[in-house]
């Protein structure tokens, strides 16, 4: 995916939207999100995503594994691998889900803060890292993202204007 198109928000909506139907989830959420944002190309934070290890294939990886131990908290064991795939529904429009909300919230906030101006791909990053506690923060906490780490470079690029 690439960032030809002047509209960074339109892109990641796109391109979450098609991660959602891929997941056979009725809901575009965070995690969605951040695959779709990993899976553009050059953008100004993907030296950063690849810095950090989070490609798609690491994303996927770490979201199994916090489902995983999400589910064992509650006695069950399951190994994602071996479950079947979804059988996305080509008819299926997910709608924005509630995390999603929160992360684009938390974009806006970190343009504002930098003097306002389009959202860019390093503002909606911005957005994910700054939810302490939801699905992407415990996935990338499990797969050993130093999240606050990744946000202040993410944030110190945007403020240096490479957005």
């Amino acid at each position: 995916m690439s960032t030809q198109v002047n509209d960074v928000r339109s892109i990641l909506v796109r391109g979450a939207r098609q991660v959602a139907q891929a997941d056979g989830s009725a809901t575009i959420e965070a995690e969605h999100v951040l695959l779709a944002l990993a899976a553009l190309e050059h953008t100004e934070i993907t030296p950063l995503l690849v810095e950090a290890g989070l490609t798609p294939v690491a994303i996927q990886r770490a979201l199994d594994q916090e489902w995983e131990q999400g589910l064992a908290v509650a006695g069950v064991r399951i190994d994602v691998a071996t479950l079947p795939k979804p059988t996305p529904d080509p008819n299926r429009r997910p709608r924005i889900g509630e995390s999603t909300v929160q992360v684009l919230k938390q974009a806006m906030a970190c343009a504002s803060a930098l003097g306002g101006g389009r959202i860019s791909a390093g503002h909606i990053l911005v957005g994910l890292l700054d939810a302490d506690r939801s699905r992407v923060a415990r996935a990338l906490d499990a797969a050993g993202v130093d999240r606050a780490a990744l946000r202040t470079r993410a944030f110190d690029l945007l403020a240096q204007g490479n957005h």
